[in-house]
Parts: structure tokens; C-alpha cells; sequence
């Protein structure tokens, strides 16, 4: 497993990341692991087609504007000429 090491950690930051550790009874060690673990890979990651989704909604597509979206091109791929 990787290690990391964290230089030039500020007091304050050392002091809070103790506390937080000591309240949830985790070593500090154990609690940034557990912080970058939820910060890095979050459980309810949206996924590009829900992110899309949103912003159809915020733009107030109509009915008509939305399905040009869902209409897919299923014609084969050209092939590239590197020539």
C-alpha cells in the first residue's frame, strides 16, 4: 500500500484534524484516511448522463428540443485516412 507523507501541515490544521480524530475515536492517521476516502471517492458520484440531465431541466428544454438529445447516430463509423 502507498504511503504519503503531508509536509508543512499548519498547527491549526494538525490541532482540528486531532479533535475531529478524538471525537470519532480514530487515530489522526485513520481519520484523514477516512476524509480522502469520502472526498476523493464519494458514494453519490453523479454520473455524466445525470449531470446532462440536470442541465436539460435548468435550460427549460421542451419536449421537441430534449428528444433531438435522445436520438442517437447509429450509422457505422468512417475510417480514419492517416494517409
Amino acid at each position: 500500500m502507498p504511503i504519503l507523507t503531508i509536509r508543512n501541515l499548519p498547527d491549526e490544521v494538525h490541532r482540528a484534524l486531532h479533535m475531529r480524530a478524538s471525537l470519532r475515536g480514530r487515530s489522526i492517521e485513520s481519520e484523514v484516511r477516512t476524509i480522502l476516502k469520502e472526498t476523493v471517492l464519494p458514494e453519490s458520484r453523479a454520473t455524466l448522463g445525470t449531470l446532462l440531465t440536470a442541465i436539460g431541466r435548468d435550460a427549460k428544454l421542451t419536449e421537441e428540443e430534449f428528444s433531438e438529445f435522445v436520438q442517437r447516430d447509429t450509422s457505422s463509423a468512417r475510417p480514419v485516412d492517416l494517409e
